[in-house]
């Protein structure tokens, strides 16, 4: 017997056949459509991934035919391993993914079978929201249920984590390694675009912390950065990611690229702060979609802090966030 990590994330279609099914178990998921009737859920999702398919296609196909969350994922968890061995605590970690692959439940057959007795649930989501981190402890929490898992393994949860250190001092290197690819004369002038995964207004307004989370987490983050750089530039946060007609957070990413551009600023650095792996997100809409506007822009300068990935200083986060249970 031994302790078990599970990785917890929303997941990606590795192939572009798997993007309607993807995006079916995304928009069915209740936290993310809050329409209290399952059947219309269901059938709302199943209009969505029908009408998104194809565009959706396009975008992964313009990265390489399908999202690299999974493998990146199973990196992490690797790692984790390592570093948990290391200080002396052995411990085996899981991957789970609310709508990819290995699902949640592939994830807890494997832990059941390995006869794990106490699990740590850790969503790759420094942030807390209902719609991450919320959905996948709401999806464990019924089946737990379903599988009378209460009396068989005793599971902890880490809900944020977005003020450790270790993680802003990561998120602070690949922020200084992208400085370091501007131009020296132009990093005075550069401007941070920190860019978050956009929410429904809606949400915030009935307790959502996840705006709330982000705001100190940036903020965290230009401290440190201050502190390492002397960093005494401007920064925006912004929102990205936004699909449907209802208001979501603002300014858009989109908006501020924009608005920077008209007011002559020429060197932007975009940092994804509430995403620590690769995805679409990261990928298309950062590097390609918003990388050409800021070319069309006049921008001559636009570049993107790394995504932390198997960064060494975020695993032993992860791993510091792990041993704090000990």
């Amino acid at each position: 017997m031994q302790d078990g990590v599970l990785l917890l994330n929303l997941g990606g279609p590795e192939t572009l056949s798997d993007v309607r099914p993807f995006l079916y178990k995304l928009f069915s998921d209740p936290e993310i459509i809050r329409i209290k009737n399952p059947a219309l859920r269901r059938f709302l999702a199943w209009i969505i991934s029908r009408a998104r398919e194809k565009k959706s296609q396009s975008l992964y196909r313009q990265i390489g035919g399908g999202s690299p969350l999974r493998k990146i994922t199973d990196s992490q968890a690797a790692a984790l391993e390592t570093a948990l061995a290391a200080e002396g605590t052995p411990t085996r970690v899981y991957v789970g993914m609310l709508c990819g692959k290995p699902s949640i439940d592939d994830a807890f057959d494997s832990i059941m079978a390995d006869d794990i007795r106490r699990l740590t649930l850790l969503p790759l989501f420094p942030q807390y929201s209902a719609t991450t981190t919320g959905a996948c402890f709401r999806y464990i929490r019924d089946l737990a249920v379903r599988r009378n898992l209460s009396e068989k393994i005793e599971i902890l949860r880490i809900a944020d984590w977005y003020k450790n250190p270790l993680y802003i001092d990561a998120v602070t290197d690949m922020i200084t390694a992208a400085f370091e690819r501007f131009p020296e004369e132009k990093r005075a002038g550069v401007h941070i675009v920190y860019s978050a995964h956009s929410l429904p207004e809606r949400y915030i307004k009935e307790g959502d912390p996840y705006l709330d989370q982000t705001k100190e987490c940036v903020s965290l983050i230009n401290k440190r950065l201050t502190e390492r750089l002397n960093f005494g530039g401007e920064h925006s946060l912004a929102f990205q990611s936004k699909v449907g007609p209802v208001k979501w957070l603002e300014p858009s990413t989109e908006s501020v690229i924009r608005n920077l551009a008209r007011r002559g600023i020429r060197n932007i650095l975009a940092v994804p702060v509430s995403f620590v792996s690769d995805n679409i997100e990261t990928l298309y809409e950062l590097d390609i979609e918003y990388g050409n506007l800021a070319e069309e822009l006049g921008v001559t300068e636009f570049r993107r802090a790394e995504s932390l990935n198997v960064h060494a200083k975020f695993i032993a986060a992860l791993a510091n966030l792990i041993l704090q249970f000990e």
